[in-house]
């Protein structure tokens, strides 16, 4: 099987991006006439480099609510939406096929994709220092002195870093290109003396740093692919330390650079604002000195900006911007300089072949020009309406902030066919801490998984696999042991499709570090144990859900996954849902055949293991095998569910439920609200819920996003309400343009927020990432 290969075009992204899932199969299929559904009959589609430009433009009155709904979001003023750009990392290539990641770094950094892994070639042992005749001999041109030595290739030595004697090396007056590749270097020595160097290759290596780059002031070519401990905030320290950069990883570095500008400039204006702020506090009788301390240490602390992936970068800068302010007194504070830098034309996009197919009857792509043009106006404020009974329930402040295109089939700003199908948050790294969050969300559609900042925008990371198509992705966190036995934290994400091979991503790294053939049919859906980070669910259309321990990964960054449960169904599983409340013994799924329940406990003999239970909506004989294609727990007992019933999200006890089964195999549930949604025939809308703040979330096939605060409903005594609840909000969907053309159709496949609600998330089957943020009152 082949592995993914990035490509290289910038991103230009949409402004207007959260969790969830969305099922693996196309909805054209979904007819009066009943084809049966094959994961391959799903629209496939490409996934971009390419982030289109939109423009958000809002028109009240011009459009309708669902059947029942009486409230609507909608904006005040119309707006084009910024431009950002994002940078693609080169496809490196390893012994199992070339998989690649594509790192963009807040919309555009130097992608150090996947590092080499398995056998490279003849390894030596580890070599003394080496010696002036060794140099000569691996020199170019031919040469008995060194100071005549333009190109030099030390690649596959096995080199360390102490090796580099700098009294040798210096002696290489006319050095222009050097390759240090495939070697052991943790560092490189700061005091070289290469003042000519044009070209260094240090791919494959275990470099940690690259400030001390700074010292080759003329270099044009970089590459550094394959080191696992650089991440996108190196990739952003490159490219503001080395003013004449043109590659990195053979890619254009234009866009990195523009990206850097853009972030010093706010850097510099938070920076800024931070020093009037702190001497106006500050008391005259202070001490200048300690004075002057405090004040870099305050700004390192407390000035934030982008991504947490990015926050090594944005410290480094804000330590370097504070000192500068206070060497000039606090009157000036100077912009990188690599704002010196002459324009440079942005990287030209590279095509890439891809199937296509037909979303529905009567759809086709906005007939749009392939020039993007966008530009930054002020953001429109979205209104909300409480549709609840008597209004009792206050709307939410939900500002929209991007729309991006970032799936794109041939990079292609056409591309409004791509399905985009599940997201998912990355988990937060002080889980501690109260309130921690991230705004970091990893999408999936087409051949590609995008890693997303909501805040700015950015797309951080992409990773392509030409003839896949995802449909599902997961985050866990690892806590992974170095080789000088260090502990790490890592962010894994895992993704999966049509293919059946789950992918394993070192997300921050930016390498694809273990892949798993799970099944040989497609994977419908996946998701980590809450309380076992190793232990992966996948559920395939070959009926089977696998419990698999991918392990932590060795000192080579590999996985090893062992399968510890195999549990049969009668029908494809869509969604998994291990049960809150002892997520070690159960594990619910919604399948095309209903809602079924299976006992996952590890210390019970048998490892292959069928149905426990099935859970039915209604008494009758007609009650029994209807898809259930949405479903999450609301608290640790409220379970929701869609697709049972038409045009309802039901709310039930797992608790109440469970006591009531007795020795049954069939049972009914026990309801304890049922919510009004879309009257449509189409599946596959899957939901979402965010415990914390106790809400509920679906999309629909218009676009809209139905918003449900269901903590009144949930408290509420026995029995149930009469008839379906209406929805809280409605979250209309916008109508953006795409280069003059209005996006006026769509479906909103998956929306999800993160565990506050601070971002929200939506993926549509017109290739559009839309993201929110809530404003507090």
């Amino acid at each position: 099987m082949k592995n993914g290969v990035v490509g290289a075009a910038p991103l230009p992204a949409l402004t207007w991006c959260c969790q969830g899932w969305s099922p693996p199969r196309c909805r054209s299929q979904i007819r009066q006439v009943r084809i049966p559904l094959q994961p391959h009959s799903r629209r496939t589609s490409g996934a971009t480099t390419a982030t289109a430009a939109i423009a958000a433009s809002w028109r009240p009155g011009r459009r309708r609510g669902a059947a029942g709904a009486a409230g609507s979001c909608s904006a005040r003023a119309g707006y084009e939406v910024r431009a950002a750009a994002s940078f693609r990392s080169p496809p490196p290539t390893d012994s199992r096929g070339a998989t690649s990641w594509n790192r963009t770094t807040a919309g555009a950094s130097t992608g150090f994709a996947c590092r080499r892994s398995g056998p490279r070639g003849p390894r030596l042992l580890a070599m003394g220092p080496l010696s002036a005749r060794l140099l000569i001999q691996r020199g170019r041109p031919k040469c008995d002195r060194l100071g005549k030595i333009r190109s030099l290739d030390l690649s596959g030595m096995n080199l360390l870093s102490e090796h580099l004697d700098p009294k040798l090396l210096s002696r290489l007056k006319q050095l222009q290109e050097l390759d240090l590749s495939n070697n052991q270097l943790e560092t490189l020595p700061a005091n070289l003396g290469l003042s000519h160097l044009r070209i260094l290759r240090c791919a494959n290596n275990q470099l940690g740093d690259v400030t001390v780059l700074c010292q080759f002031p003329q270099l044009e070519e970089l590459s550094l692919e394959g080191n696992p401990f650089l991440t996108v905030s190196d990739n952003l320290k490159v490219s503001f330390l080395l003013p004449k950069l043109r590659k990195v990883n053979g890619k254009d570095a234009s866009s990195t650079c523009s990206q850097v500008e853009n972030l010093n400039r706010e850097l510099t204006s938070r920076v800024t604002a931070h020093w009037e702020k702190f001497m106006a506090a500050l008391s005259p009788d202070e001490e200048a000195e300690k004075a002057q301390a405090d004040f870099v240490r305050s700004a390192v602390r407390d000035v934030r900006y982008g991504p947490e992936s990015l926050s090594d970068f944005t410290q480094w800068r804000v330590r370097m911007i504070s000192e500068e302010l206070l060497a000039s007194g606090g009157t000036q504070v100077h912009e990188a300089n690599i704002s010196e830098r002459p324009p440079k034309a942005t990287a030209i996009q590279e095509p890439r072949a891809g199937p296509v197919a037909s979303k529905r009857p009567g759809d086709g792509p906005v007939n749009v020009s392939p020039n993007k043009r966008v530009c930054t106006s002020p953001l429109a404020q979205v209104e909300g309406s409480p549709v609840g009974s008597a209004g009792s329930q206050t709307a939410l402040q939900l500002e929209p902030l991007h729309f991006l295109q970032c799936h794109s089939k041939n990079n292609s700003p056409r591309d409004l066919e791509t399905q985009l199908w599940a997201c998912a948050f990355e988990p937060a790294w002080d889980e501690g801490q109260a309130g921690a969050t991230s705004q970091t969300v990893a999408t999936c559609g087409g051949e590609a998984v995008c890693v997303i900042d909501c805040q700015t925008g950015i797309v951080l990371h992409k990773y392509k696999a030409p003839g896949e198509e995802f449909f599902s992705v997961a985050w866990t966190a690892l806590t992974v042991v170095t080789q000088a036995g260090h502990k790490k934290r890592w962010s894994v994400l895992a993704a999966a499709g049509l293919r059946g091979l789950v992918r394993l991503l070192h997300v921050r790294a930016g390498f694809c570090c273990g892949l798993i053939r799970a099944h040989k049919k497609a994977i419908a859906t996946l998701c980590f144990s809450p309380t076992h980070e190793t232990h992966l669910f996948t559920a395939s259309y070959d009926k089977r859900i696998i419990l698999w321990d991918i392990g932590v990964p060795n000192h080579d960054y590999e996985f090893q996954a062992s399968q510890l449960l195999t549990l049969d169904t009668t029908s494809i599983a869509l969604r998994l849902c291990p049960v809150a409340s002892c997520p070690d013994a159960y594990l619910l799924a919604g399948c095309e055949g209903g809602c079924r329940c299976w006992d996952v406990r590890l210390d019970q003999p048998q490892k292959r293991r069928v149905c426990e239970v099935e859970f039915v909506f209604s008494e009758g004989s007609e009650a029994t095998g209807r898809r259930v294609d949405g479903l999450a727990f609301v608290n640790e007992d409220v379970v929701a569910s869609k697709g049972s019933s038409l045009g309802t999200i039901c709310l039930w006890s797992w608790s109440q439920t469970w006591q009531g089964r007795g020795s049954r195999s069939t049972v009914a549930v026990v309801v304890l609200a049922r919510l009004q949604w879309s009257p449509t025939e189409l599946a596959y809308f899957s939901l979402s819920t965010c415990p914390d703040e106790g809400m509920v979330l679906c999309g629909d096939e218009e676009g809209n996003v139905w918003i449900y605060d269901v903590r009144p409903l949930v408290a509420q005594r026995p029995p149930p309400p009469a008839t379906p609840q209406a929805p809280t909000q409605i979250l209309k969907w916008p109508q953006p343009r795409a280069l003059g053309q209005t996006v006026s159709r769509t479906m909103v496949n998956t929306v999800v927020a993160d565990p506050t609600f601070t971002y929200l998330t939506a993926l549509t089957d017109s290739n559009i990432v839309a993201i929110w943020r809530r404003n507090q009152p």
